[in-house]
C-alpha cells in the first residue's frame, strides 16, 4: 500500500514537472527558497563527541553487519538496537554482550524507532531499514537532536531530498549518506591521483550499479526490493557508481550538476521474476532491465551512470575517470592509461600505443599517490575486519573520527541529495520521452564556496 501511494505521488510530480518545460525543452525543477533563519551546512562542524553512542535501526543483513563492524571501530559504541522483528534485535544484543557492550533493545512496533531516537544515550542514528523507511526515521531523529547516517539510497524523491536538507540545516545535525564505495581502495587512490593532476583535468566520468540480484531477491524482508522495482521506474540505486565520481569532479565543491537525461530498456526480466514468485501474470512491471542516465555539470563536464539488476552480466560499478591527459578504470580490470609520446612513424593499425598500466606496474604507479585517509594501519584494520573488502570499515572509521573531533564529514547532506535525486529525476525524464531535466541546486548557491573535495583531519 505504501509503495502504491508513493508511485501515485511520483506520477503526479512527473506531470507537474512536465508542465514546467520551457521553450528550450528542459523540464524545470524548482529550487525552493531557504526558509528564514536557516544556514547552509557546507563544511559544518558539530561539537566533538568523544565516544559516539550509536543507535542502529534495522538489523537485517546490512544492519547486523554494521553492528558487528562497529564494535571494532574506535571512538564509538552501540547504545541501542531497533528492528520490527524482536528476534533480530535479540541476536544483535547477544552479540554485543559477548563483546562487552550493553545496548538497549527497541522492537515490537512500526514506531519503535521513535523510542531509540529519543534515547539520551544515542548520539547518532544509523539507519539500515528498507528504503521507504529511511527518510521518516532520519527526520524524526534530527528533530530529536541526533545526527543521522542513512544507508543507500537514502532518499527516493525530490521532496524527501529537500526535507532532509531543510531539516539538517534547521536542526544543525549531520545527515550523511552511507556510501561505502567512496572508500574502495581503488577509488580512493584514483581520487588522490586525480587531485594530484595525474590525469590532467577530469572532464568525464562513468559509474554504475550492474549487479545480478537473482540469488538475492528472496532475501529481502517481505520481498520489498523486487516490489519496489515493480512499482517504480528509473535508476533506483544510483549512488554506488555515482558518489565516487562526483567526488572526483568536485560536485558542489567548485562545480555542480545542472541537467540529466535518461533512457531505459523495456522490462524483460522483471515480470518473469514476479510471475515465478506469485504464479500470476505480471503486466504492470515498471522498471526497465537497464537504465542509463547522462548528466552535465555547470563547468561543461559529463557523467554517465547505469543501473541493471536484472541481467546476468558480471558485477560492475564501471568507475571511470577520463581526463585531458589520462584515464583510470576499475572494471573489468583495474588500469590507468596516460598520454604517451606520439611515435615518429604512425601505424594506423596500432590501437594500443598509449601507455597502459596494469598489474604490478599499476601497483607501483598508484603507490606513489596514497590517499591521505588510507594509512597502512587503517588499511590493515579494514582488511582484517572486512565489510565489502574493507570499504565499509573505512567508511565507519571516517564517520566516527570526524564526529569525535568535531570535523566536517566526508559526505554531507548535499552529497546525499545530489546523489539520490537521480532516482526521481531519471523517472521524470523517462516518463516524458527522455527529455532533459534540470537538477536542483540543493546548496542554494553555496556550491562554489569550497574549491575542491578534501578530507578533514584533526590538528
Amino acid at each position: 500500500m505504501k509503495a502504491t501511494r508513493f508511485l501515485v505521488v511520483c506520477a503526479a510530480a512527473a506531470m507537474l514537472f512536465a508542465s514546467c518545460a520551457h521553450d528550450d525543452g528542459i523540464i524545470r525543477t524548482p529550487t525552493p527558497a531557504r526558509p528564514a533563519g536557516q544556514e547552509d551546512m557546507i563544511q559544518f562542524r558539530a561539537e566533538p563527541i568523544e565516544n559516539v553512542g550509536v543507535g542502529i535501526v534495522g538489523v537485517g543483513d546490512r544492519g547486523s553487519g554494521a553492528v558487528d563492524r562497529l564494535t571494532y571501530v574506535p571512538g564509538c559504541h552501540i547504545a541501542a538496537v531497533c528492528d520490527i522483528e524482536p528476534d533480530r534485535v535479540q541476536k544483535n544484543i547477544d552479540l554485543l554482550a559477548s563483546r562487552g557492550q550493553i545496548a538497549t533493545p527497541y522492537s515490537g512496533s512500526d514506531e519503535a524507532y521513535k523510542q531509540l531516537c529519543e534515547d539520551p544515550a544515542v548520539d547518532l542514528v544509523y539507519i539500515c531499514t528498507d528504503w521507504l523507511h529511511h527518510v521518516p526515521i532520519a527526520l524524526y531523529a534530527m528533530e530529536h537532536g541526533k545526527h543521522v547516517a542513512i544507508e543507500v539510497p537514502s532518499a527516493e524523491t525530490l521532496q524527501a531530498c529537500w526535507d532532509l536538507v531543510n531539516t539538517s540545516e534547521r536542526t544543525r545535525q549531520h545527515c550523511i549518506i552511507l556510501e561505502n564505495c567512496c572508500y574502495d581502495f581503488f577509488e580512493l587512490t584514483a581520487l588522490a591521483m586525480a587531485q594530484a593532476g595525474v590525469f590532467g583535468e577530469v572532464i568525464h566520468a562513468e559509474g554504475a550499479y550492474n549487479h545480478n540480484l537473482d540469488p538475492f531477491w528472496n532475501g529481502y524482508w517481505h520481498n520489498w526490493r523486487l516490489d519496489f522495482n515493480q512499482t517504480h521506474r528509473g535508476d533506483l540505486y544510483p549512488t554506488h557508481g555515482f558518489g565516487p565520481v562526483c567526488q572526483a569532479l568536485n560536485i558542489h565543491r567548485g562545480d555542480r550538476l545542472t541537467t540529466l537525461v535518461s533512457m531505459d530498456t523495456d522490462p524483460f526480466n522483471g515480470p518473469k521474476l514476479v510471475e515465478q514468485r506469485t504464479g500470476k501474470p505480471c503486466t504492470d512491471f515498471q522498471n526497465g532491465d537497464v537504465t542509463m542516465t547522462m548528466l552535465r555539470t555547470a563547468k561543461g563536464k559529463t557523467i554517465l551512470i547505469e543501473h541493471d539488476v536484472m541481467t546476468p552480466r558480471p558485477y560492475d560499478r564501471m568507475y571511470q575517470l577520463v581526463g585531458t591527459d589520462g584515464y583510470a578504470g576499475k572494471y573489468p580490470v583495474e588500469e590507468v592509461c596516460l598520454r604517451a609520446e606520439m611515435p615518429e612513424d604512425v601505424n594506423y593499425q596500432d590501437l594500443d600505443f598509449e601507455k597502459v598500466y596494469t598489474g604490478a606496474e599499476l601497483e607501483e604507479l598508484m603507490a606513489k599517490y596514497p590517499n591521505p585517509i588510507l594509512t597502512p594501519e587503517l588499511k590493515a584494520m579494514a582488511e582484517e575486519v572486512g565489510g565489502h573488502g574493507g570499504m565499509d570499515f573505512i567508511m565507519d572509521y571516517r564517520l566516527m573520527y570526524c564526529l569525535n573531533h568535531g570535523l566536517p564529514l566526508d559526505m554531507d547532506v548535499y552529497d546525499l541529495a545530489e546523489w539520490c535525486c537521480v532516482t526521481e529525476l531519471s523517472r521524470i525524464s523517462l516518463q516524458n520521452g527522455c527529455k532533459p531535466v534540470e537538477i536542483p541546486d540543493f546548496t542554494r548557491g553555496a556550491w562554489d564556496r569550497v574549491k575542491g573535495f578534501s578530507y578533514a583531519f584533526a590538528e
